[in-house]
């Protein structure tokens, strides 16, 4: 038997009911994953933390993240469309920002936890 395998099938089965009862349905943890998906692009991320401080346009983003405006309209479109970032038009331009306190914590929470640890990445060190 390895390290990791199990002698029975269940060990705790008040537990495992229990976890089980809680779990989001299946499409709800899709949904999920895609918002995580989203966020593990580097240049999505940066668009996401510039909006920290508010709503900017589309070349005021490309400006503070180096990126070309048509790389950020494309992604701006993709965070839109998971309703991560919202808009507000004014006139022709539009203007972007976080869609809700719930983006903000969860971008709060992450770089925090960056922030405060030192990250272990067996993924980097064996592609070297």
């Amino acid at each position: 038997m390895t390290v990791d395998g199990c002698a029975v099938k269940v060990v705790d089965a008040d537990r495992v009911t229990a976890v089980r009862e809680r779990m989001p349905a299946a499409e709800d943890l899709a949904d999920t994953a895609d918002i995580f998906g989203l966020l593990s692009d580097p240049n999505r991320l940066r668009l996401l933390v510039a909006l920290l401080d508010g709503e900017l346009c589309v070349c005021d983003l490309a400006a503070v993240t180096g990126q070309s405006e048509s790389a950020v309209s494309h992604a701006l479109r993709l965070l839109r469309a998971h309703r991560i970032v919202s808009a507000r038009r004014s006139g022709r331009m539009a203007y972007y920002r976080l869609e809700d306190p719930h983006v903000r914590m969860l971008l709060d929470l992450a770089l925090a936890h960056t922030e405060h640890t030192e990250a272990i990445h067996p993924e980097r060190d064996g592609a070297s």
